[in-house]
């Protein structure tokens, strides 16, 4: 009797500039185009569903704001009537005091967030000449309060998401930590410091080895040795 072959785990959906891609029921996104029939890549990168959408993740270059994406933003200027947000993009982007949920008054925008705050927003519209408008107008986008923020390239976030966050769950529960992952590569972590110390070492080992297979086992080895014992 013939033995049958353990199964070889998928290789990662890395794609070619001009590759026709398989995209029934989906929508060009960003780094797809289309010539009325069939959906092509249009850069080097990995493949990437959201909304209902088939985007490619450019493995090169700067995160670039896509209408929908949930992102960590940095304030960077405190206005009269608005703040600016680094969201780790070559284009900064106001937040305006009816994007937030709260009611400030002209002139009050300092009460409320200063230079350095992290939050979690969403990006509302972006124009044809690159204008980005955030907002915190939706469920669960908030100040982030303490914590601690790690920087990732943009293109390695759906590999710390996994499939139908299969990575980002196992993180999650190996290390006990609250984390949120920004599609503009920005996580945020809180919990325990030797377990948010455990995540960042596994978010580091994703980064270094995205498109290597055994990804996920090497994920599962390095949590289940548990925290590095904290120097006395």
């Amino acid at each position: 009797m013939s033995e049958t072959a353990p199964a070889r785990p998928a290789a990662r959906e890395l794609v070619l500039p001009g590759e026709a891609l398989e995209a029934k029921g989906l929508r060009p996104g960003a780094g797809v185009f289309s010539d009325g029939r069939q959906l092509y890549a249009s850069v080097l990168g990995i493949r990437s569903v959201r909304n209902n959408a088939l985007h490619i993740v450019p493995l090169v270059g700067r995160y670039i704001p896509v209408p929908g994406d949930e992102v960590i933003g940095k304030i960077i200027d405190v206005m009269s009537s608005s703040w600016l947000v680094d969201i780790h993009s070559p284009y900064p982007a106001p937040l305006h005091t009816d994007e937030v949920p709260w009611r400030v008054e002209f002139g009050e925008t300092h009460k409320f967030m200063q230079v350095g705050d992290a939050i979690l927003c969403r990006v509302a519209s972006v124009d044809e000449v690159k204008r980005v408008r955030v907002t915190m107008q939706d469920y669960g986008l908030r100040k982030l309060q303490g914590g601690l923020l790690v920087e990732i390239p943009h293109s390695k976030v759906p590999r710390v998401i996994g499939k139908n966050g299969s990575m980002i769950g196992l993180l999650k529960t190996g290390t006990q930590c609250r984390i949120i992952v920004g599609q503009n590569g920005r996580i945020w972590l809180d919990g325990e410091l030797d377990h948010v110390l455990l995540a960042v070492q596994a978010i580091r080992l994703i980064e270094a080895e995205a498109h290597r297979l055994g990804l996920t086992e090497k994920v599962k080895a390095l949590l289940a040795a548990g925290p590095a014992p904290t120097p006395r």
